[in-house]
């Protein structure tokens, strides 16, 4: 009788936890304008303010931007949004212009002058 009541109680335990835990997603979004160290730290800052991401991680050889997130506070429409309000394109997502303008030469497209030299 003693196992059976544990039993019923861990299982309960276990499915109350389990009702509990929110889903997490993680998604690689294409950063393409992303040039050096500093828009890294720039976009990983600026993303880790936002309510739901839990990990930001920008790879600035891939230029690609790896986020963790629960899904029931942001979705990754809103987080490609949050990248061009720091004023990088992120996927289908263009730079906010005014965003843009005001990045250092280092952060800017080479078309535009910047870029890290060679």
């Amino acid at each position: 009788m003693k196992k059976l009541f544990f039993s019923l109680l861990a299982l309960a335990w276990f499915a109350v936890g389990q009702a509990q835990t929110k889903a997490v997603l993680t998604t690689k979004i294409s950063t393409p304008s992303v040039q050096c160290e500093m828009c890294k730290k720039k976009i990983e800052t600026y993303l880790k303010r936002y309510d739901g991401v839990s990990l930001v991680n920008v790879n600035v050889k891939k230029k690609e931007t790896t986020v963790k997130y629960l899904t029931d506070r942001i979705n990754e429409e809103e987080i490609k949004t949050a990248i061009a309000n720091a004023g990088y394109d992120a996927g289908d997502v263009t730079a906010n212009p005014d965003s843009y303008k005001r990045l250092p030469v280092c952060c800017k497209k080479p078309e535009d002058g910047g870029g890290m030299k060679e």
